[in-house]
């Protein structure tokens, strides 16, 4: 089952390794130095068929607006650690109850081209939460199996042009819904650390 592969996973010590946008391209990645600590929660409900949740994001957002994300943000001064982080946004987004929420780890952070260090915090939740989208940031809430999310069978590596370069980046679609960039590649990174243990 996804679900106890992913707790089996968390409960194991690891030394967080960097990753990001530039793990498809050639060169070295540019330094963590300076780049914005931020934090996400990858929500999975905890039923027989496991569901990740995602957002789509406001259109009219200066970062990110129209993409599919997991809920998160900047860490703020007063967050204790960026789990905190990671529970404060997802209330803020979503109303998920942090006390809803079993943390049970952090994965590796995710550098993005847009200046960002995001640290994927993974919780499990209850299923049939009453959740609600705040409109301001979030367009529609949605849930994919987290089979389905880890299956790199669904991995899809794509490119396009950003600022005059060519990016390459991982697309994950189901249903309608096409989840890419820095949200695929955290679930990329997530079923190849589940794949290798």
């Amino acid at each position: 089952m996804p679900l106890d592969r992913v707790r089996s996973l968390l409960a194991r010590p690891f030394t967080p390794q960097p990753h990001g946008d530039w793990d498809l391209m050639q060169g070295p990645p540019p330094p963590a130095e300076g780049l914005m600590a931020a934090a996400v929660l990858m929500a999975i409900t905890d039923e027989a068929d496991p569901q990740l949740l995602l957002t789509r994001r406001t259109a009219h957002l200066r970062r990110h607006g129209g993409q599919v994300a997991f809920p998160g943000g900047r860490l703020d001064a007063g967050d204790a650690s960026l789990i905190a982080t990671a529970l404060r946004e997802a209330h803020e987004e979503v109303a998920m109850p942090p006390d809803q929420v079993e943390v049970l780890g952090m994965l590796d952070p995710y550098r993005t081209g847009t200046g960002f260090l995001v640290t994927p915090v993974v919780g499990v939740v209850p299923p049939g939460l009453a959740l609600q989208a705040d409109p301001g940031e979030v367009d529609a809430l949605f849930h994919v199996p987290l089979a389905h999310a880890l299956d790199p069978g669904n991995h899809v590596r794509q490119s396009g042009q950003w600022q005059g370069e060519t990016r390459h980046f991982w697309t994950i679609r189901h249903d309608s819904h096409v989840i890419w960039g820095a949200t695929a590649g955290m679930i990329v990174a997530l079923a190849r650390r589940v794949a290798a243990q």
